[in-house]
């Protein structure tokens, strides 16, 4: 049988914390003690490992590190915020991570998200749809890794799954 065009691998071992905040005033307070600069607009910054603080909405950052650091990632946020109209909370169950990577990883995302992956740059982050189901994905190496909701995460991997069937990649563009 033919080799798939993308790899597909679900990610495990992640805490996701998402912070509500007005990014305009505590924006230096969350770059602190996340230990990352907040990102711009449909942005996302990354220390080179596993911590990444992405841009959600115009007062929602995801702040996605080794599930090992999220109790204190989670109790260093909230003492910062302390006195501000924030919001911290722990989303790490709620959510289904996955990595498409391979050479035709573009091809499997583009079947599935109406996202221009062409205009993405390197630290973009993209809120779109799966299919049916909301997801939120940007560029690591050699691929894209996608986050939806836990509630679809078999579905996810399914759609993902068949997106990357052999032979199957687009026409060249």
């Amino acid at each position: 049988m033919a080799e798939a065009l993308a790899h597909i691998a679900r990610v495990t071992g992640l805490g996701m914390v998402s912070i509500r905040a007005d990014l305009q005033r505590a924006g230096d307070a969350i770059a602190e003690a996340a230990g990352l600069a907040v990102p711009g607009m449909t942005r996302i910054v990354t220390d080179g490992s596993r911590r990444a603080l992405g841009w959600m909405s115009p007062d929602e950052l995801l702040l996605v590190l080794p599930a090992a650091e999220r109790a204190e990632a989670l109790a260093t946020l909230t003492d910062a915020l302390a006195g501000e109209h924030a919001l911290v909370v722990d989303v790490s169950d709620a959510r289904a991570v996955f990595d498409v990577t391979g050479r035709h990883a573009d091809d499997v995302i583009r079947k599935l998200m109406p996202v221009d992956l062409d205009e993405l740059p390197p630290d973009g982050l993209r809120r779109s749809r799966a299919a049916q189901t909301a997801a939120a994905l940007w560029r690591i190496p050699g691929g894209f890794r996608l986050i939806g909701f836990r509630s679809t995460a078999d579905y996810l991997r399914m759609i993902l799954e068949n997106a990357a069937f052999p032979r199957s990649q687009l026409a060249a563009r």
